[in-house]
């Protein structure tokens, strides 16, 4: 979900204007992906880079995160949604750990998933994964690991790997987003701020996924 700085730069308004637009922005989506019979959607909110930002900025990032924990829950049982984060979430302040066992545990039951990146990036998540296996495989159990098993160590351990992945605001690179679930995505990459993202725009991709030849290395 890139480029809420930037939007709301040209607009004249404060980044935080942005932030929340983009938070916003993905509750329209999410609305979007529900009529298209999507069962998951995995949103970059924050990355385990972003930590390095302003620290009035990254507060305010968390302030927002409880935010929307706080008045999410509701809607989310009512339309259906089960929400799950995944990233190094020791990181976050333990206010929002609690938020987010709770927010999980209460829409467990929802048939749309919504993945919230939350301190996520792809090559900590790997690391993580390893030394997992370290401390509770034997080098003879790690040598017959399959890919496979090895996801099971994951973050994202139970959760498809994408079909395909949009990145707005034009940037042409995949910033740390997945990379062993993002072997065989089909990548979209699109011009607007995720703000300004719009149902045609959403409705198009959909359209030129369908339309792609997916061998899957066959």
């Amino acid at each position: 979900m890139d480029g809420n700085r930037r939007w709301a730069k040209e607009l004249e308004l404060a980044s935080t204007a942005g932030h929340m637009a983009g938070y916003e922005k993905l509750k329209e989506v999410l609305g979007w992906a529900k009529d298209s019979d999507i069962k998951y959607v995995i949103a970059y909110a924050f990355s385990t880079e972003n930590w390095k930002r302003d620290p009035r900025e990254v507060k305010y990032l968390m302030d927002l995160f409880r935010k929307a924990l706080d008045q999410s829950i509701e809607d989310f049982k009512e339309k259906n949604i089960r929400l799950k984060i995944i990233g190094n979430k020791e990181r976050l302040p333990k206010d929002l750990q609690k938020k987010i066992i709770k927010a999980e545990e209460e829409t467990k039951g929802g048939k749309l998933c919504l993945v919230l990146a939350i301190s996520y990036g792809g090559r900590a998540e790997i690391l993580a994964a390893i030394k997992e296996l370290v401390d509770n495989k034997t080098k003879k159990e790690i040598f017959k690991l399959s890919e496979e098993k090895f996801a099971d160590f994951l973050w994202t351990k139970d959760i498809p790997d994408p079909d395909l992945i949009i990145r707005t605001s034009g940037e042409l690179r995949t910033s740390n987003f997945l990379p062993w679930q993002s072997a065989y995505s089909e990548w979209f990459f699109l011009p607007m701020y995720w703000p300004a993202i719009t149902r045609a725009d959403f409705d198009k991709v959909i359209d030129d996924f369908g339309n792609r030849k997916r061998r899957l290395g066959k």
